[in-house]
């Protein structure tokens, strides 16, 4: 898929804090290529002590944007993709990359190249993990790796890297979301799953500078605010259960059939359940009645699933009733989850729509060239 003469190329986008000096050659490197229309750098609160750094960098021609104090790198993103938008409105999108030295500009260059024949899809500049990556990048992006296939339903080889092609028209999405941190960048992926926005992986360089000490990102601290964006679909699971547990145990208690209790205490999990997953969890755009009904069907197909292996556990192994219903509830956890998020509360994949790229994959991987 081509882009049109009409668009230009992207522009670079470089949020900085406290940036190391390799960030001056990357920048002079792009504003000379044709690859490239413009370079903007975001100064994130570096302090006065980065301040002829960033000089150097406008008088060379770059495009610099300044944060009084320290917001974040989401928030520094955000800030450099709204001027942007503004600025160059012809513009094919944008291609952001770190401050600290570790993208090469050819691979910038490829990143850019790959947008402007894909205008559509978002491109990822991934590195490639192996025994001379430093332990707490190796270890953090396999981790999220995982728990981002598992919990988003997206396999990417590399979830935290910073090289990415961003088209145009995905910008406004990604300036309505809240994260601030490197979380964003995470939030940014699982946007664009939500938005059919297909994602495009080009092999690059892997360079790591002394052991990657100048990277500002904290392990413990960043993996934290990382995951609480996972954690959120667990949340409304918890709550949801918790309510089911508890009416179904007075239900039990109070003598009712185990048919009644389970009945009672799934109505009430559901009211909360469907409330909670459709408006916060999920966020879906489906009408009401779109994400109602299939809601209801699959529910009570687990519901009698769920019932069924109850009955069998306590009657034919002499379960205790309620640590049966723990353990059904459990193994079918994964399975409510996936559903929920593919089908009942999944985007709408209606032709037409903004973000509908049916004559893209999904996702696919570049190889070397």
């Amino acid at each position: 898929m081509e882009a049109p003469c009409s668009f230009s190329p992207p522009v670079a986008l470089i949020p900085a804090y406290k940036p190391e000096p390799a960030v001056l050659d990357i920048a002079r490197a792009l504003l000379a290529s044709e690859e490239i229309s413009d370079v903007v750098v975001v100064n994130d609160g570096s302090g006065a002590e980065y301040d002829t750094l960033f000089q150097e960098l406008a008088d060379m021609g770059a495009t610099v944007l300044r944060h009084y104090t320290n917001l974040g790198k989401g928030m520094a993103l955000r800030t450099g993709l709204n001027h942007i938008a503004c600025a160059f409105p012809h513009s094919v999108g944008v291609v952001t990359l770190d401050a600290d030295g570790q993208h090469l500009a050819k691979d910038v260059l490829a990143v850019a190249a790959r947008l402007l024949k894909i205008p559509r899809a978002l491109i990822m500049g991934c590195r490639r993990f192996g025994v001379n990556t430093p332990l707490r990048s190796r270890v953090g992006n396999n981790t999220t790796r995982r728990v981002m296939r598992l919990l988003a339903g997206l396999n990417v080889s590399d979830t935290q890297t910073g090289l990415r092609g961003i088209p145009l028209f995905f910008v406004p999405r990604l300036l309505r979301l809240r994260t601030t941190g490197y979380d964003f960048e995470l939030d940014m992926l699982i946007q664009a799953k939500k938005d059919h926005v297909p994602l495009v992986e080009l092999p690059i360089e892997t360079v790591y500078i002394d052991g990657n000490r100048s990277s500002h990102f904290h392990p413990l601290l960043d993996s934290m605010k990382i995951y609480l964006v996972f954690l959120r679909y667990n949340l409304s699971s918890l709550l949801t259960a918790g309510v089911d547990y508890a009416v179904f145990m007075i239900c039990a208690m109070l003598g009712l059939s185990l048919a009644s209790a389970m009945a009672l205490g799934r109505v009430c999990s559901w009211v909360v359940n469907y409330g909670i997953n459709r408006t916060f969890v999920f966020k879906s755009e489906k009408g009401y009645w779109q994400s109602l009904v299939p809601y209801l069907l699959f529910e009570i197909s687990m519901a009698l699933v769920s019932y069924i292996a109850i009955d069998s556990l306590y009657r034919s192994l002499a379960f205790n009733v309620y640590g049966a219903k723990v353990l059904v509830e459990t193994s079918l956890y994964l399975l409510t989850f996936t559903v929920q998020r593919e089908i009942v509360f999944g985007p709408s994949s209606r032709p037409g729509t903004a973000y509908d790229l049916t004559e893209a994959p999904a996702l696919s991987r570049e190889k070397d060239e």
